[in-house]
């Protein structure tokens, strides 16, 4: 644990905490992509298998949990909640997500650290984690506005794996035997998609309007 990993930790918990209100307070999941949020929950259940077998600290545990009963939640919302299940963006959504799955398993099985089990899918979980949030990056930029809460959701889970970025950085320094490097390649291509939305959410912010992506 270090600061740049417990902020990384942080602004993914905030991220996840401005969805859920977004949807509880508004009943709306409008501008959303239920497709990338599927991609999540297979992310973290795919990642976190030894949630039952490995105890490394309750910290770790806890938000495990956190992330794996959140993102259940938000699709069960998002597929079954009667008010808010209306608002989805159906027609937009249209990314085919089952590709990204497919391709990052392949890869996983061909590209990993040790050929065991818990480590494809932790490879697995990593490749596809990079890539998760395209179907949510591209309903935005077919629908051009982005509401406050949507735009605030996509800023703090990219800022989590620039954090994240920072973290491996530090302790590539700081541990001898630092091998993670699936993960930071991962990390810099899905940091790499966000530069453009970021971009345009700097100059809404800059410019105190209202966020909008190009067509």
């Amino acid at each position: 644990m270090n600061i740049f990993r417990f902020a990384g930790d942080m602004t993914h918990l905030i991220s996840i905490l401005v969805l859920l209100l977004k949807i509880y307070a508004t009943k709306s999941c409008s501008g959303i992509s239920l497709k990338t949020q599927e991609l999540y929950t297979i992310v973290f259940m795919a990642r976190y298998l030894d949630l039952f077998t490995d105890f490394i600290s309750v910290y770790n545990t806890v938000m495990k949990l956190v992330f794996i009963g959140s993102s259940l939640a938000i699709v069960w919302c998002m597929r079954i909640h009667p008010v808010v299940k209306r608002s989805y963006d159906k027609e937009l959504d249209t990314f085919r997500h089952y590709f990204l799955v497919l391709g990052s398993f392949i890869l996983a099985l061909l590209i990993h650290e040790r050929f065991t089990f818990q480590e494809i899918f932790w490879a697995f979980s990593i490749y596809l984690e990079a890539v998760a949030i395209l179907p949510q990056l591209v309903l935005l930029q077919r629908s051009g506005n982005v509401d406050n809460l949507t735009g605030q959701y996509v800023f703090f889970l990219g800022a989590y794996r620039a954090f994240y970025i920072l973290n491996w950085i530090y302790r590539y320094f700081t541990e001898q035997h630092f091998s993670r490097w699936i993960a930071c390649v991962s990390g810099l291509v899905q940091t790499a998609l966000y530069a453009d939305f970021f971009y345009y959410y700097f100059l809404s912010w800059k410019s105190n309007a209202k966020l909008q992506l190009p067509a």
